[in-house]
């Protein structure tokens, strides 16, 4: 008879001592099962003593984490929680500097544990720590594995941020400030100067006056990745955390130091690859930036603003220099009728006063902003365009005013101008660090695309809503390609000519193309099942495979993973944890953990997973929770799991919906499933290319009188 769903076998190691094995009970309390441990060994005090999972974690096992103990777990009898902690609170108070070092370390690698961290707080350690930073006696390996600690520490959410002496803080801060200083410590320093920002707004003020953004430059330009990420990470924090009226304040000297061309060579050009930490740094960066054009798109023109006015006279006095009449000359109503004209070529929607044009937000005063910067940096092509479109027929004319407020419209809504940065996005851009004023010059080269597309339409005004369509399906098109330069850019649109458009999306039409007479119907649902199935397959396959996935915490991104995959016979989930991102398939035999399927009870997605209950602001994360799943399993055990991406959320959710035989109701198998269906469909209809195909079959012939015709074939 198998063991018991209650009976765990397990061996445990004493040092000195050969390894019991041993069934634990995990209905009997964790304290009667140590005793039996220590009375096995003839330890006394078992009060003192407590287990730990025997691997590169060293975890304590509580009442909480017990049931995620499995057969076969290699356990470790050590001093209790509360023991360690005691010890290393008084070993790191230790005259020898030796002592030090090695009780520092100790207590570096036994903070990341929650258990051990709770005790170690409770004997007011955190304090300690600080004291020892604030004290300045410590220095290169001490003064490393001191603030290691510190960071494991304040990790778990415990203390908070709030309750440190701005001594601390500068000394700190000092640390980032120093031109030479090791990289340990100066990454350590950062890290704690970030989530310092992030956790408190009291907090960000002090750090504020500490750090100045030329202290933090000299980091960026240096070789080590790990050290420019959390400079510009602290960077961001500064950003996301200044107060409107600072944000641009804090903009303006940020293009004084040359930020954007010192990351540009730096980081982005750099012969080292990005990493996802460092993608993901850029991209909040980028946004952060972009976000600064947020006040001007919601700034709706005051038409009776003079200031605001003189932009539109300057627009029409670059376009029409030459044809322009002085001031004084004709009447005040042959003027009128002259800029009534002359607006018309504009574009503008409202030829008498076109201020009114811009009263609508967004896109508001930055249309305005990006008219104005066109004509004065690219006056030969503004004058080009206006001019060719003020001589066209009225009906063919492209409206550069009209076009200039609804692409930049356009604009803001790709890039997503005012929307906070999302907390697992990497789609950062090169090219918007190529540029000072990116936006700009992003607004130009589309403006320019604009009226090239407008000709090879043959549009009229009626095509307005069509023509922008096509627009921003280019400028979608061109930037998934990643493009390296504005320039590079400009020659990726130059390739996507509305031609091309037309050729991609009849190609994908003919791909997604969906026949709704009634034998087509009838085939498509005779081959579905199939299809399904195949579809089931990969997926299982892709769970044989398995995946990496990252651990989050509620401070910072964390380079910690775990693997998960699917045994060939579908019948087990091995996991374990690993110490960096794996660059194939991982063995089973690696994995420590098991799950089997036939316990899985259910899959469980989104805000109702149990670990997106718990406390913490990363928890709250629209795009963390919808990539959130857990597996519940036994009665009310979980396997948590947040997908590196939405594709593999979907592969991992179908996968075990199809373990357990429930339909699988993704968005990537509803895509696959037409995909598949589609060609599949074309396939069998080849054949039948341009022949009709009835709507009902055709009828069956009456029963002949006789059947005396059979005759036979010998």
């Amino acid at each position: 008879m198998p063991p018991p769903a209650d009976i765990v076998k397990v061996a445990i190691e004493w040092p000195g001592a050969f390894p019991k094995l041993m069934e634990i009970d995990q209905k009997k309390p964790l304290s009667a099962i140590i005793k039996e441990v220590c009375e096995g060994w003839s330890l006394g005090n078992n009060e003192n003593f407590a287990l730990q999972i025997a691997d590169a974690t060293n975890f304590y096992i509580t009442e909480k984490n017990r049931n995620d103990i499995k057969n076969g777990s290699i356990l470790r009898l050590t001093t209790s929680p509360y023991q360690t902690a005691v010890q290393l609170h008084e070993r790191i108070q230790s005259s020898s500097m030796d002592a030090k070092l090695e009780a520092l370390k100790d207590l570096a690698n036994a903070s990341r544990d929650i258990t051990f961290a709770q005790e170690f707080i409770n004997l007011d350690g955190i304090s300690l720590l600080t004291q020892m930073v604030e004290s300045g006696t410590d220095f290169g390996d001490l003064l490393s594995f001191t603030l290691t600690a510190f960071v494991e520490l304040m990790d778990h959410g415990i203390v908070s941020w709030d309750t440190f002496s701005v001594a601390f803080i500068k000394k700190i801060a000092s640390y980032v400030n120093k031109s030479a200083m090791d990289t340990a410590v100066l990454q350590r320093s950062l890290a704690i100067l970030e989530s310092m920002v992030l956790n408190s707004q009291d907090l960000y003020h002090k750090v504020a006056q500490e750090i100045t953004i030329g202290q933090l430059i000299p980091h960026l330009q240096g070789t080590d990745q790990d050290i420019q990420t959390y400079t510009i990470a602290v960077i961001n924090a500064l950003f996301l955390k200044a107060p409107e009226e600072k944000r641009q304040e804090m903009a303006h000297i940020l293009a004084q130091k040359q930020l954007r061309s010192i990351i540009l060579s730096n980081v982005i050009r750099s012969t080292t690859a990005i990493n996802d930490e460092m993608a993901h740094q850029l991209y909040v960066l980028q946004v952060l930036t972009f976000n600064l054009l947020e006040d001007r798109m919601m700034t709706k023109m005051d038409p009776q603003d003079q200031a605001q006015r003189d932009i539109i006279f300057e627009l029409r006095r670059i376009a029409f220099d030459a044809e322009c009449e002085p001031n004084n000359s004709g009447s005040i109503e042959k003027r009128k009728s002259m800029y009534t004209r002359d607006y018309k070529k504009l574009g503008f929607i409202n030829h008498v006063n076109p201020a009114v044009d811009f009263t609508q937000i967004p896109p508001g005063m930055l249309a305005l902003d990006n008219m104005l910067y066109f004509a004065r940096h690219h006056q030969d092509a503004y004058v080009r365009i206006v001019l060719e479109n003020s001589s066209r027929e009225d009906k063919h004319e492209c409206p550069f005013g009209r076009s200039s407020i609804e692409l930049t419209k356009m604009l803001c809504e790709i890039l997503k101008v005012g929307e906070l940065p999302s907390e697992n996005c990497h789609d950062f851009h090169p090219m918007f660090f190529t540029h000072d004023r990116s936006f700009a010059e992003f607004f130009c080269i589309c403006i320019q695309l604009l009226n090239k597309t407008w000709k090879e339409m043959r549009a009229t005004s009626e095509d307005f809503n069509k023509v922008m369509q096509v627009v921003r399906e280019q400028i979608m098109r061109a930037l998934t390609l990643k493009p390296n330069s504005l320039d590079q850019f400009k020659s990726r649109l130059q390739n996507l000519s509305y031609t091309e458009i037309l050729k991609i999306r009849q190609s994908e039409r003919m791909n997604q193309e969906d026949f709704q007479s009634r034998p087509i119907l009838e085939l498509r649902e005779k081959i579905q099942p199939e299809i399904m199935e195949l579809i089931k397959q990969q997926r299982l396959n892709r769970l044989c495979e398995g995946t990496c996935f990252r651990k989050i915490s509620s401070r910072r991104r964390q380079d910690k993973f775990w693997y998960c995959r699917l045994s060939p016979n579908h019948k087990v989930l091995h996991y374990g944890d690993l110490e960096e991102s794996p660059q194939g398939e991982v063995p089973h035999d690696s994995l420590q953990d098991k799950l089997p399927v036939a316990d899985i009870k259910a899959v469980i997605t989104g805000k109702d997973c149990p670990h997106m209950k718990e406390k913490g602001a990363l928890k709250q994360n629209k795009e963390v929770l919808e990539l959130a799943f857990s597996v519940l399993y036994e009665s009310d055990e979980y396997l948590n799991f947040i997908a590196p991406d939405k594709h593999e959320y979907c592969v991992w959710t179908d996968g075990l919906n199809a373990l357990l035989g429930k339909e699988m109701t993704s968005d990537y198998t509803k895509s696959d499933m037409d995909t598949l269906l589609s060609m599949e469909m074309k396939l069998r209809l080849l054949d039948l290319e341009n022949i009709q195909i009835p709507e009902a079959p055709p009828p069956i012939p009456k029963e002949p009188s006789n059947y005396d015709f059979v005759y036979d074939c010998n």
